[in-house]
């Protein structure tokens, strides 16, 4: 185990939902056909994308990498979170917490600058058309993406190993539904104070960087679209919508909990956000970028049809 020596305990205990144990059995429910409905429609998109030449593009390339990030993203909540409210056995080992601590972290990071890839991909589809295939080449779309999940699973790399080393030595409650950083930072006996400030430096970095960025993308991408004639504002508008959507309520949701002051926020408000990021924007992504997109509709299509064909 990493920082042996310094850790007492040995594992947590997650309180979850435990509050609410007369509904437990509707929370299960929900939180597993959410759970089996985004990966399905993730899976979807991905196959989808990779079977259909006409999606052979670097938009509906970030869309897959988008996809199968959810799929890693909600794979490492929601089945811990399901087996605690079913069991009732919200024993967490100390290794276990510190790895989806770090996996959250990673992948949260990487869904950071993967949006933020993807505004700057549609930045340069609406305001520079004629430069698109140049500035956007499968080589540099390939770059973009791997320097996404590489950044995001170096940058955090080094705050976990603090964590790991902190001195756990009791109380070992979570009052969470997953392990998360600032409840895990809570019950370090040892001052935490620097390894919060590192966090929230951090975070600050990635989520507000990353989110001026894809704001500043979409703010050249409006004033572009007011420029055009109206018949062809629509399909413009339509088409930078639904990433829009995920951008708002995954920076809003992530900026709260990491970025604003902790005293704003009460224990229901923090488990409400993580809920925003963590199940209903992997969630929702299949259904926004599927039923709002004209081009991934047709493909589904051809593809159930090709199905039923055989």
């Amino acid at each position: 185990m990493i920082g042996t020596n310094e850790t007492s305990v040995t594992e947590f205990i997650l309180l979850g939902f435990s509050s609410v144990k007369n509904i437990k059995l509707l929370l299960f429910g929900v939180f597993l056909f959410i759970y089996i409905i985004t990966v399905t429609g993730n899976i979807v998109i991905i196959t989808i994308v990779y079977v259909d030449l006409q999606l052979h593009t670097p938009m509906y390339f970030y869309l897959g990498n988008l996809s199968l990030l959810e799929i890693l993203y909600t794979t490492n909540i929601i089945p811990r979170m399901l087996f605690n409210i079913i069991t009732e056995n919200h024993i967490v080992p100390f290794l276990e917490c510190i790895a989806q601590l770090y996996f959250f972290g990673s992948l949260g990071s990487t869904e950071c600058f993967l949006l933020g890839v993807m505004a700057y991909d549609r930045y340069v589809a609406i305001c520079r058309p004629l430069h698109y295939a140049t500035i956007i080449s499968t080589r540099t779309s390939l770059l973009m993406a791997l320097c996404s999940w590489c950044t995001g699973f170096i940058a955090t790399f080094g705050a976990i190993i603090l964590v790991s080393q902190l001195q756990f030595c009791g109380p070992n409650t979570i009052n969470h539904f997953f392990c998360d950083l600032h409840p895990v930072l809570q019950l370090s006996c040892k001052n935490a104070h620097t390894m919060d400030t590192v966090a929230w430096t951090l975070a600050s970095t990635i989520l507000l960087g990353s989110c001026l960025l894809t704001l500043a993308s979409y703010v050249r991408i409006m004033m572009t679209i007011i420029g055009v004639p109206s018949n062809s504002r629509q399909k413009a508008f339509s088409t930078c919508t639904a990433h829009l959507t995920v951008v708002v309520i995954f920076y809003g949701a992530m900026i709260s909990m990491y970025v604003s002051p902790k005293a704003l926020n009460s224990v229901e408000f923090n488990r409400f956000s993580s809920l925003l990021y963590t199940v209903v924007t992997p969630f929702l992504n299949p259904f926004i970028y599927t039923l709002r997109n004209q081009e991934v509709k047709q493909a589904v299509t051809k593809a159930v049809i090709r199905l039923c064909g055989h």
